[in-house]
């Protein structure tokens, strides 16, 4: 799954670079994060979907890359964390809660 979320986040963001949609990480690190987050779950949604998970385990994993933001954007906005630390923070715990998501459906993922 993270290589496709890799795949989406390399192609998306590509794409929207080139037509010049990419927002800067130090200028608008909300949308940036957003979109990144977007890219990598359009990668892993199509991947889960191809390797035959349904919908509710394909969007609770989707809601993993936007789920540690809720608590993140606040702290980003009192000046307590920089975009660099925002990014870092929300990637690490981005896993625990996607694992948390294979455990809660642990006969899906251990079928497909």
């Amino acid at each position: 799954m993270v290589i496709a979320m890799f795949a989406g986040m390399a192609v998306f963001g590509l794409l929207r670079s080139a037509v010049g949609l990419s927002p800067s990480h130090d200028g608008a690190p909300e949308a940036a994060y957003l979109l990144m987050a977007l890219d990598m779950s359009i990668g892993m949604a199509a991947w889960m979907r191809f390797r035959g998970h349904g919908w509710a385990s394909t969007l609770e994993m989707c809601a993993a890359m936007f789920v540690p933001v809720v608590p993140l954007f606040p702290l980003l906005w009192a000046g307590v964390i920089d975009a660099g630390g925002l990014m870092i923070a929300a990637h690490v715990a981005m896993f625990p809660l996607m694992l948390l998501a294979m455990l809660r459906r642990r006969e899906e993922y251990a079928s497909c």
